[in-house]
């Protein structure tokens, strides 16, 4: 039988694809149908059919499966932001791991995956430590903040994120009540006028400070003493700024952060290490998991305090001063000049001496310093963006003959195809553990350890 769009039909899940989605198929003929788990039975809507598949909406479940539970959130189907919420958490977890051990499988090649259980959480709600909010206006001119709906920019009004920490809420009441009592616009993407782009909220979950950071189209927030004022109110509020983007962009942050009151940024740990984040500074969101992590990647590394390592795209060097606690010599490449003065701003907090950091594409500074300079890595711990690592980069690491490379990364299919290429160069695989910094959603973390082969 052919489908055509908007026929109805019934389907049984069977699968679930990378992006969370069930797949099911009728007569051969598969169907991809979002906000479904395997054992649904479903009336579906066909929205776009192809010769041999079609995505699908769920319409009604006529048979739910026993893995799916009821989300927490009233807006988990049309908001973009949780993929997974009707999956039990222990269902997640299964998949994520599933996903890991199917990307090396598939596309590295790997016929054995070392795989160890992966790390979930106790509570896997009221995660981040940071959100940002757009704020807009509804069909009748009312303040609206919340997220965008999946795959557009149509703001759902929503101030309570079951990922967000719960004082969020709190906070964006205030920022909505001061912009409607001053009379202060919300930016519209479409005509690029109005001020208030953007609510940038971060937490330190050790220290209790809060930082609130609105996003302007403008050069001066009107009023700014009066925000202060209600802000000041909640207990651990330590810095409100705002930044200035006038650029007609999808970027949220401008470059430009100036002061409302307090001060220019917060503190919290991971482990023992202590960290100044600012507006702009890339941390972790989950703070939980990423003790876990960095725990996990420091075991992998089996360090001894003889060690020199190389931390390549090390951002403000969470993962380096980490390592630092027990090399010998810890070295950290990034590419973002002020993630580096944050590194080594946070190198001299916490009194650490035997870390070193370079400005630069991990590609380009590596193989430089290796050929000219012909430095050294006991191990070489790597945490690419999701695309990947660069072959040149790969190709030095292999180069240098580090007796260990801990990967971490946050895209299993890019992690497949760089192990591939990092094991025909004579590594092998000894250790896989993915970590669940994002629970409801479908991406996850994975760690490596590759060891050198001995001829």
């Amino acid at each position: 039988m052919e489908y055509k769009k908007n026929d109805l039909a019934t389907v049984t899940i069977t699968d679930m694809g990378h992006d969370g989605e069930g797949i099911g198929k009728i007569d051969g003929y598969t169907l991809f149908v979002k906000d479904t788990v395997i054992g649904d039975t479903a009336e579906v809507k066909i929205m776009k059919a192809k010769k041999n598949y079609a995505y699908a909406r769920l319409m009604r479940l006529i048979t739910p499966s026993d893995r799916r539970t009821d989300p927490v959130c009233p807006y988990a189907r049309q908001c973009g932001g949780c993929q997974i919420q009707e999956l039990k958490y222990e269902e997640q977890l299964r998949f994520k791991e599933e996903k890991i051990r199917e990307n090396l499988t598939r596309i590295g090649g790997f016929s054995e995956v070392p795989m160890e259980p992966i790390i979930g959480m106790e509570n896997p709600y009221h995660y981040r430590n940071k959100a940002q909010f757009p704020v807009g206006t509804d069909k009748n001119g009312n303040l609206i903040t919340g997220f965008y709906a999946g795959r557009t920019h149509t703001i759902i009004h929503n101030t309570r994120c079951y990922l967000g920490a719960e004082q969020n809420e709190e906070i964006l009441n205030c920022v909505l009540e001061y912009m409607r009592e001053n009379k202060i616009s919300a930016y519209n993407e479409t005509t690029g006028q109005g001020l208030v782009r953007h609510i940038l909220i971060r937490c330190g979950f050790k220290t209790g400070e809060w930082m609130v950071c609105l996003v302007i189209n403008g050069r001066r927030l009107p009023a700014a003493e009066k925000l202060a004022e209600k802000l000041c109110r909640i207990k651990g509020m330590t810095s409100i700024t705002y930044s200035v983007n006038m650029e007609r962009t999808n970027v949220i942050m401008g470059k430009e952060i100036r002061p409302v009151w307090g001060k220019n940024y917060i503190t919290d740990y991971i482990g023992e290490i202590q960290y100044q984040i600012s507006p702009l500074s890339f941390f972790q969101v989950n703070p939980v998991q990423t003790e876990r992590l960095y725990g996990t990647a420091l075991e992998y590394a089996g360090l001894t305090g003889k060690e020199t390592v190389w931390d390549l795209y090390c951002g403000i060097g969470t993962i380096s001063l980490f390592l630092a606690q027990k090399a010998k010599m810890v070295y950290g490449v990034e590419i973002i000049p002020q993630a580096i003065e944050d590194a080594e701003r946070n190198a001299g907090i916490n009194g650490i001496e035997n870390a070193q950091f370079f400005v630069g594409k991990a590609e380009e500074v590596l193989p430089e310093k290796y050929e000219k300079e012909g430095v050294h890595a006991d191990v070489i711990v790597v945490d690419p963006p999701r695309k990947g690592c660069d072959e040149a980069l790969i190709r030095t690491m292999v180069e240098m003959q580090p007796e260990k490379i801990v990967y971490v990364s946050c895209d299993p299919a890019t992690l497949a195809r760089d192990l591939k290429r990092i094991c025909e160069g004579g590594y092998e695989i000894r250790r896989v553990r993915g970590v669940d910094m994002f629970p409801e959603t479908v991406h996850v973390e994975t760690i490596v350890l590759l060891q050198r082969e001995t001829l």
